[in-house]
């Protein structure tokens, strides 16, 4: 009777992990092209960000992220209000370096879940388009399937606003990201939900937005 109710238990956590349904249109033609809310050029951002964690716990800092799209180069650092730097590290194709981790991010997996959640919000998916539709709510979505297994969906609803969705291999979500409030092609608004052993939401609000003039690594410390 204990392994019938391990196996049902099992079945029902596998049932609720699924990936969302992708129908095509009435017509069975799929005509439109996938949302695009990444970063085009290479730029730097500076985000108010206000982090909202379990027992209501609440922290403000601020973000600094430069983004050069063509070489998938993601440089970042998060500083408190004084202006001490918590958190400094760096992504590219040749690997990832950490140059400075603080409590609560002095952990490798802690850095490396951060550095991912950045790139999801600015850089595209790098896998291969598996197939493009749309959801129950009519909201168009391009599904992507990551090296690693992963699934990203990349969905606009009829409103205009853009979605993204990672989830993992067996349809569990993983990450939800909302664009809001574009301007002069800049999202104003980012909100990022993390579900995963330690939940936790990243409400990320425009402060600035440079573009850069030449491709180059430069670190994201402010001057």
């Amino acid at each position: 009777m204990k392994n019938f109710l391990c196996l049902l238990l099992m079945a029902f956590v596998m049932a609720c992990q699924s990936l969302p349904t992708i129908h095509p249109s009435g017509s069975g033609e799929i005509h439109f092209d996938c949302a695009d809310p990444f970063t085009k050029h290479p730029y730097r951002f500076v985000h108010a960000i206000e982090a909202r964690m379990p027992g209501d716990v609440r922290s403000s800092v601020i973000g600094i992220t430069l983004v050069e799209p063509a070489g998938r180069f993601i440089s970042c650092a998060i500083i408190t209000a004084e202006g001490m730097t918590l958190w400094e590290a760096e992504s590219s194709a040749s690997g990832t370096i950490i140059h400075r981790a603080l409590p609560p991010f002095d952990s490798a997996r802690v850095s490396q879940n951060m550095l991912e959640d950045i790139k999801l919000v600015f850089l595209p998916p790098q896998g291969q388009l598996y197939q493009k539709g749309y959801l129950s709510d009519e909201s168009k979505v391009c599904r992507y399937q990551e090296e690693n297994g992963d699934w990203v969906d990349v969905k606009e609803n009829k409103s205009g606003n853009v979605e993204i969705g990672l989830y993992s291999s067996s349809g569990a979500l993983k990450r939800q990201i909302l664009f809001k409030k574009i301007a002069k092609d800049i999202y104003q608004s980012i909100e990022l939900q993390a579900d995963a052993i330690f939940d936790y939401l990243l409400l990320m609000t425009l402060i600035d937005a440079q573009p850069i003039e030449q491709e180059s690594k430069v670190n994201a410390n402010i001057d």
